[in-house]
């Protein structure tokens, strides 16, 4: 039995290192796979900050993939191949968020086709995959409405892929526990 594990989670809080610890996972695999799931806001500076230190961050013969559109991802995870390179998608939780944009941050309009969608994704991904995703379960709970869709949308998410992964790590202050 092969000792690594197929699909991995990594959660964590928001500068917990879930992103770089998930990187390090698969420094030495040689050439991988990475879905960025953010989308780029040209006005917004800050944003732009945080996607080049995370580019800056990947070793270059990373190939980076951009994923804006939600059925994006699932589609790229079904397409892998067992030999293909490593996947890791940094991360959910931003996904999550352009999700919530396109059906308008409406709880009667819940993207719950699009979620099943990437959990069933991931469950049949063949290549090596590591998923990154923010924890949301230990904070307050939102004042906005807005904030409690995301929260329980993605934390709702987190326990279904999850229940798909043979390894899940939480980082808490840059320090790796072991779920499974």
């Amino acid at each position: 039995m092969d000792s690594q594990p197929q699909r991995t989670l990594v959660l964590g809080g928001t500068r917990s290192g879930k992103s770089a610890h998930a990187e390090g996972l698969l420094r030495g695999d040689g050439p991988v796979d990475y879905l960025a799931t953010a989308r780029r806001d040209p006005g917004d500076a800050e944003w732009s900050a945080r996607i080049a230190e995370h580019v800056a961050r990947r070793p270059a013969h990373w190939r980076t993939t951009e994923v804006p559109v939600a059925s994006a991802l699932a589609a790229f995870l079904r397409s892998a191949d067992p030999g293909d390179p490593p996947i890791l998608v940094d991360d959910i939780a931003t996904w999550v968020t352009g999700v919530l944009d396109d059906t308008g941050w409406d709880r009667a309009n819940r993207p719950i086709t699009v979620m099943d969608d990437l959990v069933a994704a991931v469950a049949q991904c063949r290549a090596r995959l590591v998923l990154v995703s923010a924890e949301v379960g230990l904070g307050v709970v939102p004042s906005t409405s807005a904030g409690r869709l995301f929260r329980d949308e993605l934390g709702a998410l987190n326990a279904d892929l999850a229940a798909q992964c043979d390894e899940v790590l939480l980082l808490v202050a840059g320090i790796p526990l072991r779920l499974r």
